[in-house]
């Protein structure tokens, strides 16, 4: 692991950036793997910004986010599609074509993981995958206790990750029981990762993910296994 120190929200989304501008740049048709929530926030801002300054183009980019949550519609305003569109795909040349999501209303939702994990194969897996973290250590909505072989699946949510994403939503009711998340092996296929974490309260886990035990318990932990992440924080570890 690489460990990318900054001050401050402000330098971690400049440093973000610059690392997803090189991945963007340095190859012909980019498959970029994408995370939703606060932190990549300021990323997406900053990428749209390149983007209108004539700086970048994401026209020959295929995209793949991590998650979706299960029963919401794509215009829905707390899906992750309805997100990814207000943060940054409405904004840019990508082709909507290829930027994919899990289908949370898919009939067999089963059957919606298994097709999109073989998508991710045929697109030649990810170049690039951005993450984030929570508080329990799930990267995706990978739980702890999540096989670390495990492929794009549906998951029930914990209460924990619930009430944290209720802020997003009227109420915690609101909030969906379920996703479809890639999995702990189809993220450690991707060639590079970047892992974004801001904010004192991820210093406890992260600290786990980056000095203690490999350990399912812990889904984040699982990158000191992978031979290219960098990761991008405030806290001193």
């Amino acid at each position: 692991m690489k460990i990318v120190k900054v001050n401050n929200k402000e330098e971690l989304s400049e440093k973000a950036t610059e690392l997803f501008v090189h991945a963007l740049n340095r190859l012909e048709k980019p498959v970029i793997g994408l995370a939703t929530g606060s932190t990549p926030e300021g990323m997406y801002d900053k990428l749209t910004e390149k983007y209108q300054a004539g700086d970048i183009t994401f026209k020959n980019a295929i995209t793949f986010n991590l998650d979706e949550y299960a029963s919401l519609a794509a215009d829905n305003p707390n899906s992750y599609r309805y997100y990814m569109d207000e943060k940054l795909f409405n904004h840019v040349d990508i082709q909507k074509e290829n930027t994919h999501l899990p289908n949370g209303l898919a009939g067999d939702l089963q059957q919606e993981c298994t097709t999109y994990d073989e998508r991710i194969i045929e697109a030649g897996s990810l170049d690039f995958l951005v993450l984030g973290i929570g508080l329990n250590g799930h990267i995706g909505f990978n739980e702890p206790g999540t096989a670390f072989d495990s492929r794009t699946h549906v998951v029930e949510l914990t209460e924990s990750t619930r009430e944290v994403n209720s802020r997003f939503f009227d109420s915690l009711d609101e909030v969906p029981t379920e996703a479809l998340t890639m999995g702990l092996g189809t993220i450690m296929e991707a060639k590079e990762i970047m892992l974004l974490v801001q904010g004192v309260k991820k210093a406890e886990i992260l600290k786990k993910v980056v000095h203690g035990e490999v350990a399912e318990e812990v889904p984040a932990s699982i990158l000191q296994r992978h031979p290219n992440t960098t990761i991008i924080t405030d806290i001193e570890l």
